[in-house]
């Protein structure tokens, strides 16, 4: 070609020759103070092969050093970066920006038609008329799938060293010096793996849209719920420069707002409207779509109470279900009597049920005091049971005489009624250590030899 760098230079007032390349924020990398190296018509163009002005970077640390591909020119007819090829205003390829703004790409392909289509193009752009609107993609109303797929932070991991091809045969001697990563490649069969950079630019054949596409066929819908009476929307991933009035004037345009409702503990608001009308319309129309403050906000439908109750209980029983036994720690502890009144001042179930005395009733007794003679002896009458005494009647035996009287031991002391004689007070449960009686001394411990 008469415009390529290798050949005749009577076209050479065609070349293009620039100051600042036209690049986006991934690209550029993080580092505000960034070194360049320009190369005056230092290589050719990919697409339209004439010669342009070639700027060098590194976008940061341990990153791989970066450089223009294709001239200003071509970059302004699709509004791309000069560099990776993408659109700068939402981060996409070509081909998903096309499909979405339903764009008809009728760029030349041959050489002639293409040189002299790039040749009128850059003296448009010279005279500030140049191409506006479906050439340069700009969109006059957004789109559900760029709102939608379009990438609002930069992606700093695309610009890391290659893979380094002696490593992965086993060769690699440089070890952390290697400026290349040290991974395994990915699968060969992969489609992202090949990749064009014309296919790119004229988006055909891209598989990076295709992937694209095929992850906003399956993005989820919002259905709304069949509860009539919900007229909430949850919103989420909001941060402190978001507040109630940014909410309010991004929702009024639906309806009438009633409130708005903000949690900054868990950075998330909600907002009810008036009729179900304007919540269903403000949910279509702003699910996985709003951006404020350079946020992307997450809407979900409201619940009602009853499903909150439902949920919520459900979450403590799954929680439940799936705490497991610490091993060697003792376990649960039984819970102490229910019943206090059967066991009275019994505050941790130390005297079994069937020792409980009967509760006595409170109050003074009834009928008039009992008044004892002049000079009768105090205490008990002979042949009153002492204190703590209990009636007893051997199994088997005709009540016969007066009762038995035997003495039942304290809580926490061996029986003293000898073996298969009296009650069974069953096995004692041990609430606590401190409550054990052998724990202290109280019960010497029984060694068998």
């Amino acid at each position: 070609m008469a415009m390529s760098k290798s050949a005749n230079t009577y076209n050479r007032q065609n070349w293009e020759e620039s100051e600042f390349p036209i690049l986006c924020q991934t690209c550029l990398g993080d580092n505000p103070y960034i070194r360049m190296t320009k190369e005056k018509f230092g290589s050719e163009c990919k697409i339209c092969a004439r010669p342009f002005t070639v700027f060098r970077w590194c976008p940061g640390a341990r990153m791989r050093f970066k450089k223009t591909e294709v001239c200003q020119t071509c970059a302004k007819i699709k509004n791309i970066c000069q560099t990776c090829l993408l659109d700068l205003e939402y981060g996409l390829p070509v081909q998903v920006r096309d499909n979405a703004l339903k764009i008809q790409d009728d760029l030349p392909r041959s050489d002639v038609n293409k040189e002299y289509y790039t040749q009128h193009i850059a003296n448009q752009l010279e005279k500030g008329d140049g191409p506006i609107g479906a050439l340069t993609g700009k969109a006059s109303a957004p789109s559900d799938m760029l709102l939608k797929l379009a990438r609002t932070t930069p992606y700093y991991k695309r610009n890391r060293p290659h893979i380094c091809s002696f490593y992965v045969k086993g060769e690699c001697k440089r070890g952390e010096e290697c400026p290349y990563r040290h991974e395994k490649p990915t699968d060969p069969d992969d489609p992202l793996s090949d990749q064009n950079i014309k296919d790119r630019f004229y988006g055909i054949n891209d598989p990076v849209a295709d992937k694209l596409l095929k992850r906003y066929t399956d993005m989820p819908k919002l259905t709304p719920p069949d509860d009539k009476s919900i007229t909430t929307l949850y919103v989420g991933n909001l941060d402190e420069t978001i507040g109630e009035k940014e909410l309010r004037d991004h929702f009024y345009q639906f309806g009438e707002v009633r409130t708005v409702t903000l949690v900054q503990r868990q950075n998330c608001a909600f907002v009810q409207f008036t009729s179900r009308t304007a919540a269903e319309m403000a949910a279509e129309k702003s699910f996985n779509k709003v951006i404020i403050h350079g946020k992307r906000i997450n809407i979900k439908w409201g619940k009602s109470q009853g499903q909150q109750s439902f949920s919520k209980k459900g979450t403590e029983e799954e929680g439940l279900e799936h705490y497991h036994p610490v091993p060697g720690l003792p376990g649960a502890l039984p819970m102490p009597p229910m019943d206090m009144h059967a066991v009275p001042n019994d505050f941790f179930g130390l005297v079994p049920p069937q020792l409980a005395a009967p509760p006595q009733a409170m109050g003074p007794p009834r009928g008039p005091p009992l008044r004892l003679p002049v000079g009768a002896p105090r205490g008990p009458p002979p042949g009153a049971p002492p204190p703590g005494a209990r009636f007893f009647r051997p199994p088997g035996s005709m009540p016969r005489g007066p009762p038995m009287m035997m003495m039942m031991p304290p809580p926490g002391v061996a029986s003293l009624l000898p073996p298969g004689v009296g009650p069974d007070p069953g096995p004692r449960h041990v609430h606590y250590p401190s409550q054990d009686p052998t724990r202290m001394g109280a019960i010497p411990k029984q060694i068998t030899l």
